[in-house]
């Protein structure tokens, strides 16, 4: 049998080499999908036949001498709030209308056919990328490979899980709080946020209209430079896209920091009340990064506590006033969690949101000062592994995302890049975080890299996708 990589780099390569075809790549997707999803609850809707007579003509083109790019031929996941053409968009809910996005696709997902790339099905999310599972509707509970007791994180879940058990080698996610961050840290992989504008949003679901971004999951940091090469870049259909020319964020993978000066905020992020074994594992990330030849000084990030509050009045104010007429006339319909969070927009007031700008403002004023002193700050993207599901039920949710580090860069509109660093002493992914100045996803790309140049962590699989049971 064919040895399939699991990286998407290293995919394609062999499917230039002629030593693997899509095909093959594709069925062994599909057959990873079939034997794990009743576990995971990764996919809401598999496009098999779909995909296959995809991956066949991905074959003859590159046969032909067609390239398409890096995700040519490559199998990847579609979180479910983008709209698709050839299946439903349900945004993980019941409220969503089915003629939203009915027949078209968003241009993340033109662009994503139009580079080749072989599209296996929509994947779970939190409804409307925000809240908590809820096991009374009629939706997938998504879970975590490394231990199907714990939550795979959100809100793109499935694509964070399908991608770590191997369901396909890359996906999209997208992140307004933390949502293609958290995910890959807590389910072992790479999660690159680019800057705010970087990517078109139209097609996609709102939850924050001036938080969202579209980015990319995948193994590597590699791999995530190769997915974001393919779906960046300036669309006339959304107003928020920057014009900003898109250069090769896979450039520059010298494998070394030499001249690269990092900052480390250990003032706002804290190890303790995290995990055992968390803090151990970011010192040795640390170290790392200075043996690659980074210099590491210590910064405190601006406004922190400030931003972190802006972050919750600008996402539910501009949340509700996209869900209000529904949360009207449907509210037994939303999840629970949903419901909860979306109505607390209700105790903004617009003074209030005016006052959140206000702090987005100067705190993005000062941290673009703070970059005149380093090129990149790192940070732990998250204090503990993934939580139980046991921890969600008693909702002991405003207390765990106390010791997640990631809405601060989305306020910011700056991009952020997690890796993964090891594990907790009881086997969870941890990882750290990797911020750059706007429009540098290259420099995070190169630094990324560089990293997993020296260390395998990403490269790790989890037992039950590597055919022995998961811890429970």
């Amino acid at each position: 049998m064919t040895e399939i990589p699991i990286t998407l780099t290293e995919a394609g390569a062999a499917l230039r080499s002629g030593s693997l075809t899509s095909v093959e790549l594709t069925k062994a997707a599909l057959a990873k999908a079939a034997e794990l999803d009743s576990e995971l609850g990764v996919y809401l809707a598999r496009l098999d036949e779909i995909a296959l007579a995809r991956a066949e003509q991905a074959d003859a083109e590159l046969a032909s001498g067609v390239d398409l790019g890096p995700l040519h031929g490559i199998p990847v996941g579609i979180k479910d709030i983008l709209a698709t053409s050839d299946s439903p968009t349900t945004a993980n809910s019941l409220i969503l209308d089915h003629a939203w996005g009915e027949g078209k696709d968003g241009p993340v997902v033109r662009r994503l056919r139009e580079g080749g790339a072989v599209i296996t099905g929509k994947v779970t999310t939190m409804e409307f990328a925000i809240g908590m599972p809820d096991f009374s509707k009629p939706f997938p509970i998504p879970r975590n490979p490394w231990n199907l007791e714990t939550w795979p994180g959100g809100s793109s879940s499935g694509t964070g899980a399908g991608v770590a058990a191997g369901l396909f080698h890359a996906g999209i996610g997208t992140d307004t709080g933390g949502s293609i961050r958290i995910p890959a840290a807590f389910c072992g992989v790479s999660g690159l946020m680019p800057t705010y504008g970087r990517v078109p949003k139209t097609g996609c679901a709102p939850l924050g209209y001036s938080l969202d971004h579209i980015g990319p999951l995948a193994r590597s940091a590699e791999d995530c430079g190769a997915f974001l090469q393919v779906i960046a870049g300036y669309d006339a259909s959304d107003i928020y896209c920057s014009t900003k020319p898109v250069p090769d964020f896979n450039a520059d993978l010298t494998g070394s920091l030499e001249g690269v000066t990092i900052g480390v905020d250990r003032v706002n992020h804290s190890f303790d009340t995290g995990d055992p074994g968390a803090a151990e594992q970011y010192e040795a990330a640390l170290a790392t990064l200075t043996d690659l030849g980074a210099t590491l000084v210590d910064v405190t990030l601006p406004y922190f506590a400030e931003t972190n509050a802006a972050l919750f009045v600008t996402m539910l104010s501009e949340a509700l006033a996209y869900h209000m007429p529904d949360l009207q006339s449907r509210w037994g319909d939303y999840f629970a969690a949903t419901r909860k969070m979306i109505a607390g927009g209700v105790f903004v007031s617009g003074a209030d949101y005016v006052q959140a700008q206000r702090v987005r403002r100067v705190a993005q004023k000062a941290l673009a000062e703070l970059y005149t002193e380093v090129d990149l700050i790192v940070t732990p993207t998250a204090s503990i592994g993934s939580p139980s599901y046991d921890t969600l039920e008693k909702r002991e949710i405003m207390e765990m995302f106390g010791k997640i580090f990631t809405g601060y860069w989305d306020v910011m509109g700056n991009p952020a890049l997690v890796v993964p660093m090891g594990f907790t002493e009881t086997g969870l992914p941890v990882s750290m975080q990797l911020a750059a100045r706007p429009f540098e996803e290259a420099l995070l790309v190169k630094a990324g890299n560089a990293y997993q140049q020296e260390t395998e962590w990403h490269l790790m699989i989890p037992p039950l996708a590597a055919g022995t049971p998961a811890a429970a």
